[in-house]
């Protein structure tokens, strides 16, 4: 197999093969690429090598792919010849390797396609801000309390679901004939700047970087034209690879040579890198309505464990500031961190995640990384909303509003404890979050009936630009009776309140299991998996409820001891805390499987994009690792 676009390399195929003087052997064009931009090392020994091959201008020739013998999981090749090849010594010459020349200011990205969303003649706005609206739910724990009777602590569930991405309205008979501005807005969805800040240190050598490749193969095919992309590469230092580009065909090609040719070695800098990528959206020209970064790593920061080590490691000056959550910047950009493999620092790219709003993902086993991708860009590229804040205010003159449970998202609780404002930020199509807030009701005997919250929200839509109003009619009740009979207890309440309590039962057996207490650590989880075990939810079947109770388990096996904690225990937890956390979708243990008890938080978006994902893959090969059985998933290193 050719170690730089992973196909087979077999004499008869129409391929010219180099085999090098470390014995290894690649396609010659392949090879050709990367000596052309710099690269004089073997990519699979690390062996420096004394002859290279060279192709001459006279002699190069249009390279052809032939997409109809090409085999449906060669996935590589099927996106290379995808696209026509460029034609010889035209257009500027790129160097793809840390030895390039990088302008002061990254203020040379491609101009961003411009979606025009003006109300015109034939465009009707009300039917389009009709359709499947940003939709608000509420729940208060109990259906009545007796109106002798106080309760403390009572909560109200307050749920948002996200629209669709895309869909025409049902038995809209008005709306038959649509004009093309309005089918236009209908199928459209916000595009997205993307930067990806990759680890290409001396630890990514060999499998890792041909997986890392493909996997990048895969977000390269699955972005659009008016999409932009730049990579970052980082190792000892971080440089740019190329700047923000539209993902045209010649965008796409670019792209794909460019992440062919890196080539691992040196240490690791995950600051400089995530400095880099800061850079290329605090400097651009032009923005498009969704920004984020991904940020794969497998190893430890070089610097900030030896520079610091006897301070303490100071996770949070890896991230600039203008990546933090609570930034000024006009426009949010998360951090998406994936930890590749077992060796990488999980306490430092769950810390970059949670500072800047996004999420951290573990992936355990090499061979699933084009999946942990596929699941994080299937949500990217399906935002519908954004700038969202939910307000909660307290309607009866006596109420007050006392926990307001939002997880990882920031609030505000006015001075009277009369009104909460959450930031929400971005939802992805079809995506919800679950808020908890708690009032103490009084006793009330001058009506049979109380009201406690009403819930309003104000988003923007990424693709009109326009500001969107929710939940004027959002008001919360519950029956007085002189006496409380066939009360019923809010099914929907009682599994948000074991959600919550799982996730600080995980925080809980963290702390226990980074202080050397393992035995308390599975204490702390045990007994709160025996709790939920005895609520409503549970007994009825509950399926966040059950997935919840196999989360619990599976970390109780991951703290057996110290060492299969800190082989993957560690991550494992961290990674399940982003997701509860933030009530977003993360890739841990088999959480990418559509079978897996992981799946919470999971669009249809995607699940579409993890399924073409699989479709893709190629059958195991050599240069992949096999999938480890269930007895050794919880082994530590021989």
């Amino acid at each position: 197999t050719c170690a730089i676009c992973l196909n087979s390399v077999k004499p008869g195929q129409g391929h010219a093969i180099f085999t090098a003087e470390c014995s290894h052997s690649f396609h010659f064009q392949c090879i050709t690429s990367n000596v052309k931009h710099g690269n004089r090392i073997c990519p699979v020994c690390r062996a420096k090598w004394k002859e290279v091959p060279f192709q001459s201008r006279s002699s190069k020739v249009s390279h052809e792919i032939n997409r109809v013998n090409s085999s449906q999981n060669d996935s590589w090749t099927t996106l290379t010849g995808r696209f026509p090849s460029p034609q010889a010594d035209t257009g500027p010459q790129h160097a793809y390797s840390n030895d390039v020349t990088e302008p002061d200011i990254f203020d040379d990205d491609d101009e961003v396609l411009v979606q025009e969303a003006s109300v015109t003649d034939d465009f009707n706005e009300a039917d389009y801000n009709a359709i499947d609206p940003m939709e608000i739910r509420t729940y208060p724990e109990f259906s009545a309390v007796a109106k002798t009777d106080s309760h403390d602590h009572f909560a109200v569930l307050i749920n948002l679901k996200a629209p669709p991405r895309s869909g025409r309205p049902e038995n809209n008979t008005e709306s038959s004939s649509p004009s093309s501005s309005y089918l236009s807005l209908l199928n459209s969805r916000a595009p997205i700047d993307l930067v990806t800040v990759l680890d290409v240190s001396g630890s990514m050598s060999g499998t890792k970087i041909a997986l890392l490749k493909r996997a990048m193969g895969f977000v390269i095919e699955n972005l659009s034209s008016s999409d932009r992309l730049s990579v970052i590469a980082f190792s000892s230092t971080a440089w740019r690879v190329f700047p923000l580009r539209r993902m045209t065909d010649a965008g796409k090609l670019e792209a794909l040579q460019a992440v062919n040719s890196l080539v691992a070695g040196g240490a690791t800098s995950i600051e400089e890198g995530l400095m880099k990528g800061a850079k290329v959206f605090a400097d651009s020209r032009w923005k498009n309505p969704v920004g984020s970064i991904i940020l794969l790593s497998d190893g430890q920061d070089s610097f900030i464990n030896s520079s610091r080590l006897n301070l303490g490691a100071d996770y949070g000056s890896l991230v600039p500031d203008s990546l933090h959550r609570s930034s000024f910047m006009a426009q949010h950009i998360p951090v998406h961190a994936f930890g590749f493999g077992v060796d990488h620092d999980a306490t430092a790219m769950h810390t970059i995640s949670e500072i800047s709003g996004g999420t951290f993902s573990f992936i355990e086993d090499e061979d699933v990384i084009q999946d942990a991708f596929a699941q994080c860009i299937g949500g990217l590229l399906s935002v519908v909303v954004q700038e969202l804040q939910v307000e909660v205010q307290c309607v009866h003159p006596r109420l007050q509003l006392g926990a307001v449970k939002a997880g990882s998202y920031q609030f505000r609780l006015s001075d009277s404890a009369k009104m909460a404002t959450i930031k929400v930020g971005e939802l992805y199509a079809e995506e919800e979050r679950d808020f908890l807030v708690t009032v103490n009701v009084p006793v009330e005997k001058s009506s049979d009936e109380m009201p406690l919250v009403v819930v309003r929200g104000v988003y923007r839509d990424p693709i009109t630009k326009a500001m969107k109003g929710m939940g004027v009619k959002n008001e919360v009740k519950i029956e007085r009776p002189d006496v409380a009979r066939d009360v019923v207890e809010s099914m929907e309440v009682d599994r948000q309140k074991n959600r919550l309590r799982a996730a600080k039962s995980m925080a809980e057996a963290r702390v226990s299991a980074e202080c050397g207490d393992l035995t308390a650590a599975v204490a702390v989880l045990q007994r709160c998996q025996q709790v939920m075990s005895g609520t409503i939810s549970a007994k009825a079947g509950d399926e966040l409820c059950i997935a919840l109770s196999a989360e619990l388990k599976e970390m109780q096996g991951r703290m057996a001891n110290r060492r299969v904690y800190e082989y993957s225990g560690r991550a494992y937890v961290l990674s399940g805390l982003s997701a509860h956390s933030g009530q977003r979708a993360t890739a841990r243990g088999d959480s990418t499987d559509n079978s897996s008890s992981l799946n919470a938080y999971r669009t249809p978006s995607m699940v579409d994009m993890v399924s073409r994902s699989q479709n893709l893959r190629p059958e195991p090969v050599n240069l992949l690792k096999p999938a480890r059985s269930s007895s050794s998933r919880h082994q530590g290193r021989k």
